[in-house]
């Protein structure tokens, strides 16, 4: 596997971040030190990683699937919730 340090940190962030106290944008400044947008610009791409998938196969497709509804919700113009986005 070829994941950085700070790579494997995102996975193993994001696969139990809820269980911490605190709110996740602060726990990112924290702990990876960049902006929520640099964050989740750099765990979009980790999510594309054959290496991601590898070093953790169930977060990786739990975001995945998390990803591609968000996507599917916005070409729709439906929220979370199943309505019309106003």
């Amino acid at each position: 596997m070829s994941l950085t340090e700070r790579e494997q940190a995102i996975l193993d962030f994001e696969r139990g971040w809820w269980t911490e106290d605190g709110v996740k944008d602060l726990m990112l400044r924290e702990r990876f030190n960049c902006s929520a947008d640099d964050y989740y610009n750099e765990l979009n791409r980790l999510l594309d990683s054959p290496d991601a998938l590898a070093y953790d196969p169930l977060v990786v497709r739990r975001l995945q699937r998390a990803r591609e509804r968000r996507r599917r919700m916005r070409l729709d113009g439906t929220s979370e919730t199943g309505g019309l986005q106003a």
